[in-house]
């Protein structure tokens, strides 16, 4: 299995004159995730998705180590899909913006792989996500309830044919290290009180 970090976004949202990827939470938020996907030993190989929209954060993920793939940087879907076309293995991949990811959570995520369904999503509940003071625009309908994408999905990229009408599966994980993606200044300064 390939662990995929995206980490080629403009971080928008955030407002930021600096990457997002690069904010401090003991260490770099984007070596948080690199190093939880290490840790797990659940990986061949680990790849940071990188774009000209973060020169700095691919600079950091090569002083460390982490084997980067350039993309347009155009959006999520299209940079993950240049990457899912280049590989014929079982991929979980994971947003860059994840502070509290550890290598438990990784390898429990891992447990959940099935190689026959193609897309598998993480969620979490959104009466969860309000008890952390968080919000996500990324919302659906799943189990009779609210929830929220985490980032986070396993995928079987040799299945893939094509982004379009791609059966999407779903399992909720309500859990903290998942639940907590840095999307605003207010996620990053609630961060300081976990």
């Amino acid at each position: 299995m390939i662990g995929l970090v995206m980490a080629g976004g403009k971080g928008t949202r955030m407002n930021l004159d600096n990457e997002k990827l690069l904010l401090k939470y003991k260490k770099s938020i984007i070596l948080h995730v690199t190093d939880s996907l290490k840790n797990s030993n659940c990986f061949s190989k680990i790849l940071a998705l990188t774009s000209s929209n973060s020169p700095k954060t691919k600079q950091l993920l090569q002083e460390n180590n982490i084997e980067i793939f350039n993309t347009n940087g155009i959006g999520y879907v299209e940079d993950l899909s240049l990457v899912l076309q280049s590989t014929n293995d079982s991929v979980l991949v994971t947003s860059g913006d994840l502070p509290l990811l550890d290598k438990e959570i990784i390898k429990k995520i891992v447990k959940h792989y099935d190689p026959e369904k193609i897309w598998t999503s993480i969620l979490v509940t959104n009466k969860f996500l309000t008890k952390l003071g968080l919000e996500s625009d990324y919302s659906l309908q799943y189990d009779d309830q609210r929830c929220h994408y985490t980032g986070i999905s396993l995928i079987n990229s040799n299945k893939i044919n094509s982004s379009k009408n791609l059966n999407e599966n779903y399992i909720i994980i309500d859990d903290k290290r998942i639940a907590f993606n840095l999307n605003t200044k207010q996620d990053y300064e609630l961060l300081g009180t976990t």
